[in-house]
């Protein structure tokens, strides 16, 4: 079925407290989907968010992002006070997320709201941690542990409490029980918030497209808790680090810095951590994006302390095999591969054996004299078709930044005569719309017409990214109508 949506994450929508969070300016979103025929609203991973403040290295792959929690709705529940988050500063830019404001107010609220909490009724807390036991009481202790240690990294942590001896584990536990029950509060808030919002989302038709990052943080409780899935030494120090080899973007490489799966461990317990992890999505999630899927197929190890990507070498990842474990433990998987980059025949293999959608980006189309896969004419309808993605230019930026014969070769394709930005955007959408690709996917940015002040990642830099904010009432009804005529006009 064809159908298109919007890819803008939580974190840039609208709100009075620093950063997009699950309340009423969500709901409103999911409005504005539906009045403009869109199927989908796409996001980035809801995870929590480390140091550089990215959605892709997180504490935890199961739990929730605190800072999505909305304050509104928990002092409907009475759980706070306006007072008490109304003249907190959180931030002067109503465009931009100040992380470090927004890192140390959020919590000190949070904890108001838990301390009120804890004095009620928790019939249905004790029932939301039995449900995800598998996962929650280890991410409460680590972030408790984490705490006491001022925030280090668990290898830095005290021997007994790294190597998780369970007798020092019992005695942390005995003496941090509050600290430990706020965590677990803290995502039992975040999954009710969620899954009234997915309700709602469900209730008008618009499904949810997630995000997965292929790798996990080393600094996080997964790592911590199955060091032995994980390429590490004794000492738990990773031997190798995942990244990308040296190209014409990039004479280095990419050092991502990710610990390493030992896929043949992973074997070895039946693909039991990939299944609680692609279970967990299922559930959160109509549809998943998991990035970087080359790596299934082959994937780049660094040797640990390099400080570039030069010297690593591709490894053979679990290929098939894994997808048709999960397919055998979970049924049918809902999953857009994010197939971007160098693809070798193999991957081509994989993802024509998976079965699952790839990914096709127009910005990386226009180059002269090559007839790339990204090109409209060579979609094939089993795709996700997108502008750019959160790691892409906005499209004004984009045609004000690249080559004139590349920006000439994308007027000559569509046959754009016109001179506005505005008039050019549009005309590069509608050929989105129009492709064979099942499912098209439109950056907000590109639909309000914003530049570069807008863009929300750019790669290999570990700073100054995910901060833009959708104002409010950029939403207009003008664009939902103008949305829906075309989305109308080309069956989606």
């Amino acid at each position: 079925m064809r159908a298109s949506g919007i890819l803008m994450h939580i974190s840039s929508l609208p709100s009075d407290y620093g950063i997009g969070t699950m309340g009423v300016e969500a709901y409103k979103f999911i409005d504005f989907l539906k009045k403009s025929k869109q199927r989908y609203w796409q996001i980035l991973p809801v995870c929590p968010t480390s140091y550089g403040d990215s959605p892709y290295q997180s504490f935890s792959t199961y739990a929730g992002n605190p800072y999505f929690i909305d304050f509104d709705l928990l002092k409907k529940e009475g759980l706070l006070k306006k007072s008490d988050y109304s003249s907190l500063d959180w931030g002067e830019n109503p465009e931009y997320v100040d992380y470090e404001k927004i890192y140390n107010n959020r919590y000190k609220v949070l904890k108001k709201a838990y301390k009120r909490f804890s004095k009620g009724d928790k019939s249905d807390f004790y029932k939301f941690l039995d449900e995800n036991e598998r996962w929650i009481s280890n991410y409460a202790l680590f972030m408790s542990i984490k705490g006491e240690n001022d925030g280090k990294c668990w290898l830095l942590w005290e021997d007994s409490l790294k190597h998780r001896d369970p007798h020092a584990l019992w005695q942390f536990k005995e003496a941090h029980l509050e600290e430990i029950e706020f965590w677990e509060f803290v995502q039992y808030k975040f999954f009710e918030q969620w899954q009234a919002l997915k309700e709602y989302a469900k209730e008008n038709n618009i499904g949810i497209i997630g995000d997965i990052p292929i790798y996990v943080a080393l600094d996080s409780a997964d790592v911590w808790v199955s060091p032995d899935l994980f390429e590490l030494d004794e000492e738990l120090l990773p031997t190798s680090v995942a990244g990308c080899p040296p190209d014409a973007f990039s004479a280095d490489g990419q050092l991502w810095g990710n610990p390493i799966y030992r896929w043949d461990r992973h074997k070895e317990t039946g693909y039991g951590w990939w299944i609680d992890r692609m279970g967990i999505a299922m559930k959160l999630y109509d549809l998943v994006r998991i990035d970087h899927f080359r790596g299934f197929d082959e994937f780049y190890r660094i040797p640990y302390g390099d400080e570039t990507a030069r010297n690593g070498e591709w490894v053979k990842g679990p290929g098939i095999e894994l997808f048709k474990v999960l397919e055998e433990k979970l049924g049918k998987l809902p999953i857009i591969a994010e197939d971007l980059g160098y693809l070798t025949p193999t991957v081509r293999e994989l993802l024509k054996e998976s079965g699952f959608p790839g990914m096709k980006v127009l910005e990386f189309a226009f180059y002269p004299d090559s007839d790339s896969d990204y090109l409209p004419h060579n979609f094939t309808k089993n795709s996700v078709a997108y502008i750019g993605t959160h790691d892409n230019a906005p499209l004004k930026e984009w045609l004000s930044e690249t080559d004139k014969k590349s920006v000439e070769f994308l007027r000559e394709y569509i046959n754009f005569t016109g001179n506005s930005d505005s008039e050019f955007i549009w005309a590069v959408t509608k050929v989105l719309l129009s492709s064979v690709a099942d499912t098209a996917i439109m950056q907000m940015q590109d639909i309000l017409e914003l530049g570069s002040e807008a863009r929300m990642n750019i790669p290999s830099t570990p700073y100054g990214n995910w901060q833009w904010r959708m104002r409010k009432g950029a939403v207009t009804k003008e664009l939902e109508k103008k949305l829906a005529r075309l989305t109308k006009m080309y069956g989606r």
